[in-house]
């Protein structure tokens, strides 16, 4: 079953759901943009790991509010053992991380494997400025700046902080950018509505060969069938933070009773 909405579906950005969806999504990435490269150039998946703090109950990718604690449940004390022990022993936590990769697509020149084009997709931890990865992703940014690469970077988070930019650009929930290595400064960027389908993409190549297409709405919706998104995601909760304006509310329920009616 298809999403209901014709672009970015909003449920997606769960965290139980995003991790999983965004290394589908670099994967289709790679696979589509392999089929229309000449022999020229051949597109690959670096990875990266970070780590994310994560519940020690509930496991999931936020970080604790409060230190969990408890009193043994034992109040024996321990035989064997010189000296006295006290018994019943406060137990607490200490903060549990967990690896976390994420994926750049990056297309490089066959035999000389020269990087050509970095495809990134930003992911929460990138647009957190608390974590690790934040600092980390701003400094490889600077580098793929700096370099004659060119990068586009796809945003499909309506949370957390976005890259910057000198320049204001349409409010929108999702962007994407490509900095064209002979352009720079300026980029081109695609302020994304969530109500529109998403765009195919213009990816560039070294001179004097055209840039070819990468259909990101597409890919979006084969990584939504091969995950079995529809089964997963639970539409009869609201979407998750950040809140949508009312009209956005207003348009996503009138999208899932389309979908319930068929």
């Amino acid at each position: 079953m298809p999403s209901p909405f014709p672009g970015m579906d909003p449920y997606i950005e769960h965290p139980e759901v995003w991790s999983d969806f965004h290394s589908g999504l670099a994967d289709e990435l790679r696979a589509e943009l392999n089929r229309v490269l000449q022999p020229r150039y051949v597109a690959r998946l670096t990875p990266r790991v970070t780590y994310e703090v994560v519940e020690v109950d509930e496991r999931r990718s936020v970080r604790p509010d409060v230190a969990v604690w408890r009193a043994s449940s034992s109040t024996e004390p321990t035989t064997g053992v010189v000296g006295a022990i006290k018994s019943a022993p406060v137990e607490s936590t200490v903060e549990m991380e967990l690896p976390l990769r994420l994926h750049t697509v990056e297309i490089r020149e066959t035999g000389t494997l020269r990087l050509v084009t970095a495809i990134e997709i930003l992911s929460p931890v990138n647009k957190r400025r608390d974590h690790q990865a934040h600092t980390d992703y701003l400094r490889k940014r600077r580098e793929l700046l700096r370099s004659d690469a060119h990068l586009m970077e796809i945003d499909l988070l309506q949370g957390g902080e976005r890259p910057p930019l000198q320049r204001p650009v349409p409010a929108a929930p999702y962007y994407v950018t490509l900095s064209r290595w002979d352009r720079r400064p300026y980029v081109e960027v695609w302020p994304l509505l969530l109500r529109e389908s998403l765009p195919v993409l213009p990816v560039p190549l070294l001179e004097p060969d055209p840039d070819v297409p990468l259909a990101l709405g597409s890919a979006v919706s084969a990584v939504y069938d091969r995950g079995a998104y529809a089964r997963l995601i639970d539409y009869r909760n609201p979407p998750p933070l950040p809140a949508l304006t009312g009209e956005e509310a207003l348009w996503v329920e009138e999208c899932l009773r389309a979908q319930r009616a068929r």
